[in-house]
């Protein structure tokens, strides 16, 4: 078995202008790590998410030892999502497509772990019908169908929606004031001892109505503040600001409702502490990459993207998530459509943490599909 490589990628538009790292900024690059199998360059398999450090991914040497070629890659963006833009994030995956194509790989396809599924999904849906030719915000993306070679199939593992799905879910709306993350109204708050389990229908409903009532002001104030700073002359383009408690999905301590074989918390631990931690999903972020992640207008919408692709799929339901469930099963299955399959992983955790043989398992159905292909 070949040791693990270092790929060291040169990426190019817009990249200079998302790092306050000077050699970054001048020689934008991505770095992604992979195991080749000895032969013939069959098949290759790129696991990536919009942040996260995959290159230590658990699949790497299992599916290398299956005979696929498997590399993580990292974004531009990785360990920060403060200005991720996922229209400049597909075009960092289009990059690792480039690199396994040129090495001589007859197929490549994409394992979407996590928020790395809408990510693969958003990718493949561009690569056969570019439409992101502007961002959210209106500025345009340059994006070439050059940047985005299709690949032949993708396999989601664990998978999240996307991006604006999971803060419609997770955002907390006992929020009443903006700036202080401590201000709360108990009627809404789920961690409230007051709201026994499980939780009322009344409740439920009031509760996700209020979701996203503070989600979208939270968006009207960006598009407005946006629009303010690009009238005004001398302003800055964009700007940073902070969503408080981002965590407050009731199926983290309700088990009864998409019922699955979790347990209660969080994938991150006590889910009221991550609640009101000071780094969490979509803390600190600036209007153009609230609008482009975790906005309504956000394009990287995984179901409806994976709906456009015409490539065979395969969904890994991890059954122990915490963070993801039947229903999300449900909306992947509804849009693969004919093309898709689903592989239970009975018993995982979101990320098959201590479970060696479910990792095992996970790359078995990986690389059964993916030589079929």
């Amino acid at each position: 078995m070949a040791e693990l490589q270092l790929a060291v990628i040169d990426v190019k538009p817009g990249a200079a202008l998302e790092s306050q790292s000077g050699l970054q900024m001048l020689r934008p690059r991505i770095y992604g790590a992979y195991r080749a199998p000895g032969g013939p360059r069959k098949v290759a398999a790129i696991v990536m998410h919009p942040t996260s450090n995959f290159m230590g991914h658990y699949l790497i040497g299992p599916l290398a030892e299956r005979g696929i070629c498997c590399m993580g890659l990292n974004s531009r963006y990785m360990g920060n999502d403060t200005v991720l833009l996922m229209e400049r994030a597909i075009q960092d995956l289009g990059a690792g497509v480039q690199f396994l194509r040129a090495a001589g790989y007859e197929k490549v396809v994409l394992i979407g772990n996590s928020g790395g599924a809408a990510l693969a999904s958003f990718y493949q849906s561009q690569a056969e019908n570019l439409t992101a030719h502007h961002f959210p915000d209106g500025d345009p993306t340059h994006l070439h169908p050059g940047d985005l070679p299709p690949v032949d199939g993708i396999a989601l593992c664990a998978a999240h929606q996307g991006r604006s799905k999971l803060m419609r879910d997770w955002i907390d709306p006992s929020v009443i004031d903006e700036h202080d993350a401590l201000s709360v109204d108990p009627d809404l708050d789920m961690y409230d001892a007051r709201h026994a389990m499980p939780y009322s229908a009344e409740f439920l409903a009031r509760f996700g109505a209020a979701q996203k009532a503070r989600l979208d002001r939270i968006e009207l104030w960006a598009l407005e503040r946006l629009r303010m700073l690009r009238s005004t002359p001398g302003a800055p383009r964009d700007q940073a600001f902070i969503v408080y408690r981002t965590h407050a999905d009731p199926r983290c301590v309700d088990l009864s409702i998409d019922a699955n074989d979790r347990r209660p918390g969080s994938v991150w631990g006590d889910a009221r502490q991550v609640n009101y931690s000071a780094n969490a999903m979509g803390r600190t972020t600036s209007l153009t990459a609230f609008l482009s992640q975790w906005s309504s207008r956000s394009q990287a919408d995984g179901p409806s993207n994976l709906a456009r692709t015409t490539v065979p799929k395969l969904l890994l339901t991890y059954t122990g998530d915490q963070s993801t469930f039947p229903s999300t099963r449900d909306a992947w299955m509804a849009a693969g459509g004919e093309r898709i399959r689903n592989v239970d992983i009975v018993g995982g955790n979101h990320y098959l943490a201590g479970q060696p043989e479910l990792v095992l398992r996970a790359a078995d159905a990986v690389a059964e599909w993916a030589h079929a292909l």
